[in-house]
């Protein structure tokens, strides 16, 4: 069989003896250069690999962690020339044979990070996936504004050249969604391609993944993440979307031109504005786009101008917020304290926060009913 040198197939592996020959030998029916990371395995891993031929082989003489393997695998396929890199895990879930599926999509699209999308619904797949797997799904949409059905899977397609010079900060299970967050922000273009799975019964699955220890870590990573897509991220996106052209075609599509009601667009635009005034820091962008999809409304429109909370905004929002503190505690409103002390900053925080709720409900009523009248206006005339 002709091999193709510009693909290789990663496989990490960690004490998975009872699959990993089986893995080994599917993927060698396949075109394309094998390389297996022994990630410290303390079983009879070592000796399974031996006895394997035509294949490269690096070796932990401890285990670092899923992430570092698959770094190494990464990182070593890239150095040989490699320009993509199929990862698949050693636990028998995924299917060899379903390479083919995310080549042939590569081909198409070469620079897309396929990650294979399992069946959540399948036979014996454990509850506790389903539900970390909507969880990650929520959290990456979030982050990155891109929508998937599956972002745990480790069945992927990597294009090496985006990521040979990226840093990571994370090196067990959470470095995957650290890879896919990253490849979303630099490049937008990461995709689901169906694949199937196939889950062991209870008792003979081999899994490591440590429930408390990794979530929490994933935990971190995902409000890390949340926090940089907030304050850097969404911003930089936003300016960069900022042109004449743009402009008018969000407004056409989504405002003169849209098929929903007045109603709707001005709803839309008050509750996307009092979020961004709203005081949940950090959960700003997240709660909207929970509230536009619990009402039914515009998530682009909610998302666009619970934006206002953008940096040359920010002095008119925190005095207005200020401001109506003051008023609603019935104080003067251009109070400025003459020394600092505990009660002083939890007195300035109580005004800060009643202010900021008051003055992003008026703010939303007001951005409703005015958006509310001119739409009336303008969308008569259009029609």
């Amino acid at each position: 069989m002709e091999r193709r040198g510009n693909i290789s197939v990663i496989i990490p592996t960690f004490n998975n003896e009872g699959t990993l020959a089986d893995i080994i030998s599917g993927c060698k029916e396949l075109p394309y250069d094998i390389i297996v990371v022994n990630d410290g395995s303390t079983d009879s891993t070592s000796d399974i690999l031996r006895g394997i031929t035509d294949i490269t082989v690096i070796s932990f003489d401890v285990n670092k962690g899923k992430g570092a393997a698959l770094i190494a695998g990464l990182r070593y396929a890239a150095g040989k020339g490699y320009t993509h890199a199929v990862t698949i895990d050693s636990d028998g879930q995924h299917m060899p044979e379903d390479i083919h599926l995310m080549i042939d999509a590569s081909t198409k699209e070469p620079d897309v990070l396929w990650v294979g999308s399992r069946d959540l619904s399948a036979s014996n797949m454990p509850g506790k996936n389903t539900f970390a797997n909507r969880f990650s799904n929520f959290w990456f949409r979030i982050q990155t504004g891109i929508k998937m059905e599956d972002t745990q899977s480790g069945f992927r397609l990597y294009p090496l050249r985006p990521i040979q010079n990226m840093k990571f900060i994370s090196g067990r299970y959470e470095l995957e969604l650290e890879l896919l967050v990253r490849y979303a922000w630099k490049t937008r273009c990461v995709r689901n391609i169906p694949v199937r799975v196939l889950y062991m019964p209870e008792g003979e699955r081999v899994s490591h993944f440590r429930p408390f220890r990794d979530f929490f870590r994933i935990s971190l990573l995902n409000t890390l993440f949340s926090l940089i897509a907030l304050l850097v991220y969404w911003p930089y996106r936003f300016f960069k979307w900022f042109s004449r052209e743009n402009i008018k075609t969000f407004i056409r599509e989504n405002i003169t031109h849209s098929k929903e009601s007045n109603l709707r667009i001005a709803t839309a635009i008050g509750t996307g504005l009092f979020f961004g005034i709203v005081p949940v820091w950090g959960y700003q962008m997240a709660l909207s786009i929970v509230a536009a999809h619990f009402f039914k409304l515009n998530k682009v429109l909610v998302l666009v101008f619970a934006n206002i909370s953008i940096p040359p905004m920010i002095p008119f929002i925190l005095y207005g917020s200020f401001a109506t503190g003051a008023y609603v505690m019935g104080m003067p409103p251009t109070t400025i304290p003459d020394h600092l002390s505990l009660s002083v900053i939890g007195e300035g925080l109580s005004i800060y926060i009643i202010g900021a709720v008051v003055f992003a409900i008026l703010v939303g009523l007001a951005g409703f009913l005015i958006s509310f009248t001119v739409l009336t206006i303008i969308r008569r005339r259009v029609r």
